[in-house]
């Protein structure tokens, strides 16, 4: 049974003033009920603690990456069990970003989802493609071959642990955003590609991304495959957070 969410992606920014202005804020309208659907934030690992303790147990906590080892001597990283031993619940993997500045390939990316499966995380896994891949009618091979690679090594009863974020790279950060049309029919794709490879297709929450706002949100949230969002500097401000969440549609999933 798919959720409805909202996660934030903080990437490297933010301050422990952020921690305790905008967390509460958000719980806040999480715990009035106002939002009709899971939150979670992904802050930097070193406010994981704070963001933990100021959200009051409403909102969902997560890592924006672990490390593809167990354990070890692998110094700067951080271990999906680490995350889960803080109190986190998911970890984000994939992310573009990692993709381009630091090499991750599908099948690091692959190994990173077995250790935040392993360690009984939910794995957010980001999939995506570039400007020039889409302008060349490859958008939908290059989604379905990174969906197929990273989720490969899911078992059945590790489906419900799974979340897929689109986030057409040209769009993120860039004020460039995919038409509602656009990112439905790349979810509905996507959502082929898993019941292709033998997951519960229309059980596994598949969200967007790719610079949505208070103003986009609505009409993105709307369409009948996008289950939520993955939200990047929207997520630095509490008001247009807030927005965002109250956008998401009573789920009608069951």
């Amino acid at each position: 049974m798919r959720r409805r969410i909202v996660a934030g992606n903080w990437k490297m920014n933010g301050s422990m003033d952020l921690v305790t202005t905008l967390v509460p804020a958000v719980s806040a309208a999480v715990a009035s009920g106002e939002v009709a659907g899971s939150v979670v934030i992904f802050p930097p690992a070193l406010y994981v603690p704070g963001v933990l303790k100021a959200a009051g147990g409403e909102l969902e906590v997560g890592v924006q990456n672990v490390s593809q080892w167990r354990a070890g001597a692998y110094t700067g990283d951080l271990s999906a069990v680490m995350a889960a031993d803080t109190g986190c619940h998911y970890a984000l993997v994939g992310h573009s970003e990692r993709r381009q500045y630091f090499g991750e390939t599908d099948a690091v990316v692959a190994l990173k989802v077995r250790q935040a499966l392993d360690a009984g995380l939910v794995v957010m896994v980001c999939v995506g493609e570039t400007l020039a891949q889409r302008d060349a009618g490859d958008a939908e091979s290059v989604v379905a071959s990174q969906v197929r690679a990273a989720l490969a090594d899911v078992t059945q009863d590790e489906w419900a642990r799974v979340v897929v974020a689109y986030e057409p790279v040209w769009a993120i950060g860039t004020g460039k955003t995919a038409t509602a049309e656009d990112a439905q029919a790349m979810h509905a794709s996507i959502r082929q590609v898993l019941g292709a490879i033998g997951a519960p297709a229309d059980d596994v929450s598949v969200l967007y991304g790719g610079s949505v706002k208070a103003d986009n949100a609505p009409a993105l949230f709307a369409e009948a495959d996008i289950d939520g969002g993955l939200i990047g500097g929207a997520s630095l401000s509490a008001e247009e957070f807030v927005s965002i969440c109250r956008s998401l549609p009573a789920d009608d999933n069951g």
